[in-house]
């Protein structure tokens, strides 16, 4: 195992992404993450599509790297058994609904008699606290209620959400985020004893949209849907191009509209008093756009390319995944990695990122099946025998 989380140890009892999501993200870089689940029925995102053989890839990829256990948590057998494990154990993660731990007899307190230095990572809906504390939540229910959703999409048609569940992949990078500054802080002493994080998956989307709170409190005003247009400079939009595919221009400095303007031969555009400023150029953003859309409407997306890489502009064609997999600096990077999957073989996914030069992480496998490592897991943390994990499974409590 490599990366420079190796020694931390992390038990993830969280299921389908957010919360999830920081464990696998540990997990790339060293740390050892062992996955509870529900026996018989396992995280619900092995019910997910898409689905090869009738095992759903999509949880093959976003739980690499754990060991997986199964522990029923709502007997008190299996919460006595979690509590033993505790001890070893520098990182809890779960996102049952506020009170279900504590229903259990898995309250913080009880945790903490367990392990008075464990970090407690709770990511719910809307947090441990307020009258929505113990409303259920998805990502699509943080996008909506963050003001995401309201911003997405074109004026004249109804909000939208993103192409995948975002609001999830912001929880997740949140919460990893948080642990981390939890574990620092207690090996720099600025924490003593355990950490409760108390994460509002919907606030953590919310806090990323920085301009809309300071727009709407001092100029009440509220942002609106614009489509593909930026909501801050232009031009900036995506165009199709002559041979039917899509580009996305971009670029709010003063040097990259230089290098636009040239790419499409209109260095006059720098002079004119309608667009010589992104100021100006934002108040009269649908004529210069439509400019740009007359030029895209008579060349392909490879000249296109061509001609803004030429004069150092900012565009990039939109791709498909396929695309990427075909990309030379996706490929340079080498950031689609081989790794070994107990049912298909090999399998190409994402490589750790960040890349770092001393420790780097590594993607060492990908999820395995329901409690694959219980024999391994409870006889390293138990020190539990075969016949012992035996009869638990007989009891159904793992």
């Amino acid at each position: 195992m490599s990366g420079p989380l190796q020694g931390i140890r992390v038990l993830d009892i969280a299921t389908i992404l957010a919360a999830p999501l920081a464990g696998t993200l540990m997990a790339d870089f060293g740390a050892d993450v062992v996955k509870a689940e529900l026996p018989g029925t396992g995280d619900g995102l092995r019910n997910f599509p898409p689905f090869k053989d009738g095992k759903s890839v999509w949880w093959k990829a976003a739980n690499r790297n754990k060991n997986f256990i199964t522990l029923d948590l709502r007997r008190p057998e299996g919460a006595e058994l979690l509590l033993k494990m505790l001890p070893k154990f520098d990182v809890l993660l779960e996102n049952f609904r506020t009170g279900t731990l504590a229903k259990w007899g898995l309250d913080k307190e009880t945790l903490w008699q367990a392990n008075p230095n464990l970090i407690i990572l709770r990511a719910t809906a809307f947090g441990q606290t307020g009258p929505y504390a113990t409303k259920p939540g998805f990502a699509r229910i943080f996008e909506a209620m963050s003001g995401l959703a309201y911003i997405t999409g074109d004026p004249d048609r109804s909000p939208m959400h993103n192409g995948y569940p975002i609001g999830d992949a912001i929880g997740g990078l949140t919460a990893c985020n948080a642990v981390l500054m939890s574990l620092l802080g207690r090996e720099r002493g600025t924490i003593t004893g355990g950490e409760e994080i108390d994460l509002s998956l919907t606030e953590a989307t919310f806090r990323l949209l920085d301009s809309m709170t300071i727009q709407y409190d001092q100029l009440g005003e509220e942002p609106q849907r614009t489509g593909n247009a930026s909501h801050y400079s232009a031009p900036a939009n995506v165009f199709r191009t002559s041979d039917g595919q899509y580009v996305s221009l971009s670029g709010s400095t003063q040097a990259t509209f230089v290098g636009n303007a040239k790419a499409i031969d209109r260095p006059d555009l720098l002079e004119d008093p309608k667009f010589d400023t992104n100021q100006t150029r934002f108040a009269n953003r649908e004529e210069i756009n439509e400019i740009y859309t007359e030029w895209f409407d008579n060349h392909t997306q490879a000249e296109a390319i061509e001609s803004f890489a030429r004069e150092n502009g900012t565009l990039a064609p939109i791709y498909s995944v396929a695309q990427i997999f075909e990309d030379p600096q996706f490929a340079a990077r080498e950031a689609i990695v081989p790794v070994q999957d107990d049912d298909f073989g090999e399998v190409r996914l994402q490589a750790v990122v960040p890349k770092l030069s001393n420790n780097p992480g590594k993607v060492r496998h990908t999820a395995r099946s329901l409690g694959a490592d219980n024999m391994a897991v409870y006889e390293e943390y138990l020190d539990l025998s075969a016949d012992e994990v035996a009869a638990l499974q007989e009891k159904g409590i793992i």
